[in-house]
């Protein structure tokens, strides 16, 4: 069944991750929107739960959405946070259900090494977090010192505060259903009658 469904979504351009995003995670989805965008010229929709994930796969998910020739929706279930939330950012059209939320939060790393390898690390990871808020102030269309500040700080925002600050485009209406699975129908969600 979960073969199925998997095959399904993507027959549907249809792509989600799940859990914490880490550099596996970002090949695959990477891999899927690229394969998507090869084979189609419709928009494809990525669906994200993420509620963490690593700097470095983040910003390979973001090149990887810019590069596409095709445009992309995200959809945010559940939480979405730290660096993934800059993947949401860039996406052409974004949107979360209701009780979505997001949290602006660096990523955390434990380097080990020389003094000299650990200023260079540092130095690196502090580069990968001013690109990060560089992509999301650009998205948010706030300034980068804000969005930085926020990532430091850790600060968490429900659906309806993420739109407000400019990280989606719309809240997903309460009364939106599933639709049902089959061959011909897409996977989503659609308003109530």
């Amino acid at each position: 069944m979960e073969e199925l469904l998997a095959t399904e979504r993507f027959a549907a351009r249809k792509v989600s991750w799940w859990g914490r995003l880490d550099s596996a995670g970002a090949e695959t989805v990477a891999a899927q929107l690229m394969t998507l965008d090869a084979v189609g010229e419709e928009p494809i929709e990525l669906t994200l739960s993420c509620p963490g994930g690593s700097l470095d796969a983040a910003l390979s998910l973001v090149d990887v959405v810019d590069l596409l020739g095709v445009p992309v929706h995200a959809v945010v279930l559940g939480e979405c946070a730290g660096p993934p939330v800059a993947v949401v950012a860039v996406c052409d059209r974004r949107l979360a259900a209701p009780h979505a939320r997001f949290r602006l939060a660096e990523d955390r790393v434990e380097v080990h090494g020389s003094p000299d390898e650990l200023a260079a690390r540092a130095l690196d990871h502090a580069r990968s977090l001013d690109a990060l808020a560089r992509r999301v102030a650009d998205a948010a269309k706030r300034s980068e010192k804000d969005v930085r500040a926020d990532f430091s700080s850790g600060r968490y925002l429900s659906a309806e505060e993420a739109r407000v600050y400019g990280l989606i485009d719309r809240v997903g209406a309460p009364t939106a259903r599933t639709t049902r699975l089959v061959t011909t129908q897409p996977i989503g969600f659609r308003p109530r009658r």
